[in-house]
């Protein structure tokens, strides 16, 4: 009796096992399905734990967490990932990212304590958390940012820019003291 409750017990543990690695396989797209004209990049999220929830079509994703997307990365302690299951696939509809996070595109490194990521109607992500905005020397800082990602802009309530400007000569102006 007891070596049928260990097989059943080894055999519930595989398919957990299973289906959350099959379900880290599906989540292909941190930042939404991406529009038929644009390529579709796979995404690849690392962390220390994972916690899948089928029924309330969650994943969290827990310690050094790092999601790289194409040129995007975007780093957090915690990411909470919220997905539809559409004909055997996953899409996800939104994001909420805390603790240390940075997102990474090109030269452009924004960081906060939190953000949010929404796949509809707009794909954009919301910084709350003092977050900061850096393109080589120049910064931008306010309470509350929104970026969004398909137009490759920005809003930023109670704003702060420091721009350093070049002299004609290549030296560097003067400039206010960085935050």
């Amino acid at each position: 009796m007891e070596n049928k409750t260990e097989v059943r017990s080894i055999g519930v543990f595989s398919l957990c096992f299973l289906l959350i690695a099959a379900y880290c396989l599906l989540l292909t797209d941190v930042f939404a399905q991406e529009k038929k004209t644009a390529s579709k990049e796979p995404t690849v999220i690392t962390s220390e734990i994972l916690t899948a929830d089928n029924k309330a079509k969650t994943a969290l994703f827990e310690r050094s967490v790092v999601a790289r997307k194409g040129e995007m990365t975007m780093f957090a302690d915690k990411m909470l990932v919220y997905y539809s299951e559409e004909k055997g696939s996953s899409n996800i509809k939104k994001i909420d990212a805390e603790g240390n996070v940075k997102l990474i595109k090109g030269e452009r490194v924004v960081t906060s304590k939190f953000a949010t990521y929404f796949a509809e109607p707009e794909e954009k992500i919301i910084f709350t958390g003092e977050p900061r905005a850096t393109e080589g020397e120049n910064v931008v800082t306010g309470t509350k940012m929104i970026y969004f990602m398909k137009d490759d802009r920005s809003i930023v309530e109670n704003s702060k820019v420091f721009l350093i400007e070049r002299k004609s000569g290549g030296d560097k102006a003067q400039k206010e003291k960085l935050p």
